[in-house]
């Protein structure tokens, strides 16, 4: 049950991000607002999760012998899920600020646990269970009444669809590298401190590429470190670290407790009205949380069965 209870509390506080953004300063930028983010978070998840990792990978080397899987393949997994974090950040504000704060979110991470389920599959050859096809189901039809009871009339845009639905498929990667990551015997927390890093170097990469003058203001500076600290570093050392102990299309399925939680923090924070159809979404959204949490604390997800490259 630990596990379930860490991608959750994980989910929540990643759903504060469009409402961190959305209190922020005025002149910000996607493109602004993720290199902050990814430069403050991976920067303290690099320094948090490495140095435990460290520690924690030898005592396990010490108490049972196995070492992990190393090689090219680990390096580039590695790689591989600080980049998809780095696309993740200007993707996800890019679907919020072009739809809101909810039907971004909704969409994004909507997507995230049918993509990790597929990708999985495609992986593993190992088929979702009833469960997990089951629960969501349910939670992505919340997550799509969600969507249609935010829209209003004038629909979504376009190019803000496209940018949530990317965010969703970067997110669904980086779930599977770090669950075959774990599965090769790599401690969690190296495992996020390495996607930190990676994260972190990309990040500087963007600040040439946007205008930065937002962080002068002291909303800019207290929206970066939330976003950082809270929504990146702490969130995703929970994520990977509950993400040991089920799959990843499990985990990405609990993450749904994002929008639920960005839905909520709309109307109390931000003043967002919801539509009845939108309140129906949120019920469904919620029970296919509850099923989802109940089986995966009765049964164990087994680990993924490494593909041959």
């Amino acid at each position: 049950m630990l596990p379930v209870i860490a991608v959750l509390v994980a989910a929540v506080l990643f759903g504060t991000t469009g409402t961190a953004q959305a209190l922020g300063p005025d002149d910000t930028t996607p493109l602004g607002v993720g290199a902050a983010r990814l430069i403050v978070g991976g920067t303290a998840l690099a320094a948090v999760g490495l140095s435990i990792g460290a520690r924690r990978q030898r005592a396990r080397i010490a108490r049972d012998g196995i070492r992990p899987v190393g090689g090219p393949r680990a390096v580039a997994l590695m790689a591989l899920t600080g980049l998809c974090l780095a696309l993740y950040q200007p993707l996800f504000f890019l679907g919020t600020a072009r739809n809101g704060v909810a039907v971004g979110t909704v969409i994004a991470l909507g997507s995230a646990p049918v993509l990790a389920g597929l990708l999985e599959w495609a992986l593993t050859r190992r088929r979702p269970t009833s469960s997990w096809m089951t629960a969501t189901a349910l939670a992505t039809a919340g997550v799509a009444l969600l969507a249609v009871a935010g829209g209003g009339s004038a629909g979504a845009d376009g190019l803000g669809v496209l940018g949530s639905l990317g965010a969703g498929a970067s997110f669904a990667i980086i779930a599977n590298a770090q669950r075959r990551l774990i599965s090769g015997g790599w401690d969690a927390f190296t495992v996020s401190g390495a996607m930190g890093a990676g994260a972190a170097v990309c990040g500087a990469a963007m600040l040439p590429l946007t205008d930065m003058r937002w962080l002068t203001e002291p909303r800019g500076w207290v929206m970066a470190l939330w976003l950082g600290v809270a929504t990146v570093a702490l969130a995703y050392a929970l994520f990977t670290w509950g993400l040991g102990g089920l799959s990843a299309a499990t985990a990405a399925t609990l993450t749904l407790a994002e929008p639920l939680t960005a839905s909520l923090l709309g109307v109390i924070l931000l003043g967002e009205r919801l539509a009845p159809l939108a309140l129906v979404g949120l019920a469904v959204l919620a029970a296919g949380l509850v099923l989802l949490a109940v089986t995966s604390r009765s049964r164990r997800n087994p680990a993924p069965t490494p593909v041959e490259a």
